[in-house]
Parts: structure tokens; C-alpha cells; sequence
């Protein structure tokens, strides 16, 4: 989960900053205009802050040179947002992502898989922290997702388009999925390093960001591992299955009162959970209880918290006031981060909808700026960031895009391998053809 911090703060430049007094809140819009202007804008930090030479993301606005494979992966399906909304051309689309996909394919990686962090002008590796040095395989999984959208759309016969998904298959097939379980143990890794091997040791165990690593992991072509890796691996957690209550609600999965946001946003970008089942969870009815839960605890507010209420929720990772934090109920320190409600848009959308127009007509310039809304806030200590993250801001435009029309859901359902992989785990889905 995103609860390390060390190599954040390294490089943050953390300069939290006090409200300041700022233009008016905009004049009223049609709501679906509303969504349009937050997409666009959001995408702009994709598109327009994109590092000149890779074309991946900046992992936040004052890390101009530090990009981010997770977080990029997130930017590839939002130019696909782009092109759908016609911010850009498809051409436009096509040359940015063949330009991101030739640097990949040079960039460091480990038994094809990539580090969390690495030099935007050359592929050399940045370390997230003291040994964590080498490959990130969640990181990985979110930027493949992401490719196999890239794949699905880009279904032309030009030698552009035939490029990108030739290239986009090669990276595919080539990464090693199975190294990753540490010597053919029936659980995933995290991390492995050449300078520090498995010195990290984290395993990936369920609930959390991560079920998209197993699907993964299990479709890959040529480096696929076992559904008893799945079963053994993931499921097997102090964490994994909850089935209590909360403020009435069930939630099936999870930690107390489900833990930060972004549980139900980063699986879940391409991973359709419309009637996806398996044995542990029907998975709309988690990540739609799992925000309504968090949603209700920031309407109770029991730490008395400024400004928290039904129109200014959602508790997930994000900058803090003096840190980089993974806020939910049990960790709550007064931050509402605006991608929580935003890429919750659909499990709640008319909740979400209710707090986008709270960010943006009431909180004004002091939240939105030139990449759409800052990363977090926080009213009791008067505390507004000055700073954008990728991670952050991917989640908003794709999960508002599925809600809008379903393109990413569609486009990586789409993939055969996935299908089989679903198959393999014995998921059920309206999305699963039969065979």
C-alpha cells in the first residue's frame, strides 16, 4: 500500500501552504460540462506536463524530472479519455503514446518489470527508498493496465498503430510475472532489486490496490503463475475478508471501515467491477459500500474535523500537511483529498457529483488551479496544497470517463488474456464471454 513515505518526503520538496485569498468561485455550468472542464483539465497534467523526453508522467509538479510508472500508467488511459473527448487528435494520442512506449521498451527494468521511480531523459532507475532499487511490480501492473487499453484501442492497420501494438505485446510477453514469486512460492512479491535481491519482503497479500497484480500475473502469456497464487497468496491476509458492518452498511473485504479510497479506484480502472464476482466478493457492491461507508464517516465526523460533510468528503492517500499519508477513518488527520469522491463517481455519482460542485464552486481558486484541483486540503488548519501527483489525478479523469461511457472498462475487458485469466480465477462477469 502507499503507506512508505521515506522516498516521498526525499523528494517532495513538501512546502505546504496556507489558504490564500484567490479569485471567486466560476459562474454555474451544466453538470455535464462541469465533468468535461474537470476532465480536461486534469488531463492536462498528462498532456501539457508530460516530461518532454519520455513523455511518462512527473510523479508531482515539483519532481519535474522523477517520472512515475504507476502513475503514468494512469496517463495512458487518460490521452485515451483525451482522444474520445477530443482534447486532443488521435494522431496527437498515437504520437505521445508511441513516443512513452519506444522509451519504455529502453528504460531500466527487471526481468521486464519496472521500477516505481526512474530519470524522465534516460530510463535509469531512482530509488523509492534505500533498497527499493529495482523492480516494482504493482507499479508495473497498473502502467501494463493501462498498455492493454492502449492495445484494445488502437485497432487500425496504419504501421503507426501496428508499431504501438506490436511494441506494446513484446513488453507484455517479456515480463516476468512468475520471478516475482520469489522462487515459485504461491504468493507475489512486491519488489526485487540486483543490488538487494528480495530484501524488501513484501508480500502482496489482500485487501488492498493490488488485485489487479494477481489478474495480471495470472494472464500473462509467457511468465504466468497459478490460480493457487491467487487463493494462497492474495486471499490469505488478516485483512482480506471482513463481512461486518458499518453505519449499517456490509462491506464484504477490507480492513475496518475499508481503509483509504484508492482500494476501489487503482484495480478497478480498466478491471470492470459491474457484476464481477468471485468466491470471496461480489466487487460492486464492495467498492460501492466501501465509499459510501467512508463517505458516512466524514458526515459523522467524530473528530469534529472543519468543513467535512455530505458535500465535502473522501479519505484516501494523499500530501497531508507536512507529509505524504494513506487517510481513511483509522487514520484520519482532517485532509479530504479531492480524487477520493471524484473517482468514486461510478459508485456514487450523484454523492460525487454533490462534492465536485462543492470543490469547485464554494473552495474555488483556493483547490483548482492549473491542473484541475490541488491534491488535498485540509479547513481546520487553513491548509490548501500547492501541488498536483499523478497518482492522484489519472483516477479522476478514467473512473469519471467509466461512469460517462465506460471506455476503459470496455477496452480492457476486451483483451483475451484477461478473459482467460478471469476464466482461470472462476470470476463471473457480464464481460466474461463464454466458451
Amino acid at each position: 500500500m502507499r503507506l512508505i513515505v521515506t522516498g516521498w518526503l526525499l523528494l517532495a520538496g513538501f512546502l505546504p501552504v496556507m489558504a490564500q485569498q484567490r479569485a471567486k468561485a466560476p459562474k454555474e455550468i451544466s453538470d455535464s460540462a462541469l465533468l468535461t472542464l474537470v476532465q480536461q483539465r486534469t488531463f492536462d497534467y498528462f498532456w501539457k506536463f508530460a516530461h518532454p523526453v519520455s513523455g511518462l508522467a512527473p510523479e508531482r509538479t515539483v519532481t519535474p524530472d522523477t517520472v512515475t510508472i504507476g502513475g503514468s500508467g494512469f496517463g495512458v488511459m487518460s490521452i485515451l479519455v483525451g482522444i474520445e473527448r477530443h482534447f486532443i487528435t488521435r494522431e496527437q494520442g498515437l504520437d505521445r503514446l508511441l513516443k512513452i512506449v519506444n522509451f519504455l521498451v529502453r528504460a531500466n527494468n527487471y526481468h521486464g518489470i519496472w521500477p516505481h521511480w526512474m530519470n524522465g531523459a534516460t530510463g535509469q532507475t531512482i530509488p523509492f527508498s534505500r533498497k527499493d532499487d529495482g523492480g516494482d511490480l504493482v507499479e508495473s501492473s497498473f502502467m501494463f493496465q493501462g498498455l492493454l487499453c492502449v492495445r484494445q484501442y488502437f485497432t487500425g492497420n496504419s504501421p503507426k498503430e501496428t508499431e504501438l501494438r506490436n511494441k506494446i505485446g513484446w513488453l507484455w510477453n517479456e515480463a516476468e510475472w512468475n520471478w516475482y514469486t520469489q522462487g515459485g512460492q504461491n504468493v507475489l512479491y512486491w519488489h526485487w532489486s540486483p543490488n538487494n535481491g528480495w530484501a524488501m519482503n513484501h508480500q502482496i497479500r489482500g485487501w488492498n490496490e493490488c488485485l489487479i497484480t494477481y489478474i495480471l500475473a495470472v494472464a500473462s502469456p509467457n511468465y504466468g503463475v497459478s490460480p493457487k497464487v491467487y487463493n494462497q497468496g492474495w486471499t490469505e491476509s488478516n485483512h482480506f475478508l471482513n463481512g461486518r458492518e458499518y453505519y449499517g452498511i456490509k462491506l464484504p473485504l477490507g480492513f475496518e471501515y475499508g481503509g483509504p479510497l484508492f482500494f476501489t479506484h487503482y484495480s478497478f480502472l480498466g478491471l470492470d467491477p459491474r457484476g464481477l464476482k468471485d468466491r470471496y466478493a461480489d466487487y460492486w457492491e464492495l467498492n460501492r459500500n466501501h465509499t459510501l461507508i467512508n463517505r458516512q464517516y466524514c458526515i459523522e465526523n467524530p473528530k469534529k474535523f472543519k468543513g467535512y460533510g455530505a458535500d465535502c468528503w473522501g479519505l484516501t492517500a494523499s500530501d497531508s500537511y507536512d507529509a505524504y499519508d494513506a487517510h481513511s477513518p483509522t487514520n484520519d488527520h482532517g485532509v479530504i483529498t479531492p480524487t477520493a469522491a471524484l473517482s468514486s463517481f461510478p459508485y456514487t455519482p450523484e454523492y460525487s457529483m454533490q462534492a465536485l460542485k462543492h470543490f469547485y464552486y464554494k473552495l474555488g481558486d483556493r483547490l483548482w488551479g492549473e491542473y484541475g484541483f490541488y491534491d488535498a486540503f485540509g479547513e481546520s488548519r487553513n491548509w490548501f496544497d500547492n501541488q498536483y501527483l499523478a497518482i492522484d489525478q489519472g483516477p479522476i479523469v478514467v473512473m469519471i470517463e467509466n461512469y460517462r461511457s465506460g471506455l476503459l472498462w470496455k477496452l480492457f475487458m476486451s483483451c483475451p488474456e484477461i478473459q482467460e485469466a478471469l476464466r482461470k480465477l472462476e470470476f463471473t462477469s457480464p464481460a466474461i464471454s463464454r466458451q
